[in-house]
């Protein structure tokens, strides 16, 4: 899955993508079908992602899921379709074997990264493992995390960065982190969307500052993250998790043609000697 990953003929980031949580058929497979456009047209390898359920809720009535067999078979179809692999979220340990029959990487969220039982359920799939950094860790420790995967017998693990909290209500990406974690020899990615959550809101719903996503992304980029990891949706203000922090559909295309034009600058100056 890494050498897919990057391996780009043209050297360009990879891209994982998709809606929050899967909410239907239909919403999936066009959101998938607008990104495979897109990324194909301009040499991005992608990944569309999806969440089968969302576990993590400030509400008890929050929306999290239309139901696991349900949500999974979508994402077998969007694969299948599409012929692109699927990226989901994994909570416990007994859920690792269940996704992976149906995705190809097994991500684990931001606040579970050290959870030892998960991490080794995950790497023991074969699937590869993207770990979110959590809040609360400095990059320098989740060298720890990669090596428990592993040394769980799987070496197909990336590192994803999600924003640092803030004070109480707010993430800030300190982009030192990311090479700092490409020293781990993986793929390490930049959440653009998570990054710019603002959470614990008194309402029990997150927000966020989607007007800053070409920002953090044009930035992460620069700072030399191998992939890019965007929530999108037709209608965020009508998505039912995380429509606060997302990226509108029809937004990405253009996007994705700047942030393929800044890559081509970085690979530039990477080979001036």
């Amino acid at each position: 899955m890494i050498n897919y990953l990057q391996g780009s003929p043209n050297g360009n980031f990879f891209l994982l993508a998709g809606p929050c949580v899967i909410e239907g058929r239909e919403m999936a497979l066009d959101i998938a079908g607008k990104c495979v456009e897109i990324t194909r047209e301009l040499g991005i390898p992608y990944v569309f992602k999806g969440s089968y359920r969302k576990a993590n809720r400030s509400r008890i009535d929050s929306f999290t899921g239309i139901g696991d067999e349900k949500a999974l078979e979508i994402l077998a179809e969007v694969r299948s379709t599409y012929n692109v692999p699927v990226v989901t979220d994994i909570h416990a340990a007994e859920e690792a074997a269940l996704a992976a029959k149906y995705v190809d990487i097994l991500q684990i969220p931001a606040f579970l990264c050290r959870q030892t039982d998960l991490l080794i359920a995950a790497a023991k799939t074969g699937k590869m493992v993207n770990i979110k950094k959590g809040q609360f860790l400095s990059p320098e420790a989740m060298r720890h995390a990669v090596q428990k995967v592993r040394d769980a017998g799987n070496d197909q693990v990336a590192i994803t960065e999600r924003g640092t909290t803030f004070g109480y209500q707010d993430l800030i990406v300190d982009y030192r982190g990311i090479p700092e974690m490409r020293n781990n020899g993986c793929p390490v990615i930049l959440d653009v969307t998570h990054s710019l959550q603002q959470p614990n809101q008194s309402a029990g719903v997150t927000g966020g500052r989607p007007d800053l996503i070409e920002t953090v992304a044009r930035c992460g980029i620069a700072a030399g993250a191998d992939g890019l990891f965007m929530e999108t949706h037709q209608n965020p203000a009508a998505a039912k998790s995380d429509g606060a922090n997302m990226l509108r559909i029809d937004l990405l295309p253009t996007l994705l043609h700047r942030l393929t034009i800044i890559r081509q600058a970085v690979n530039q100056a990477n080979n001036v000697q």
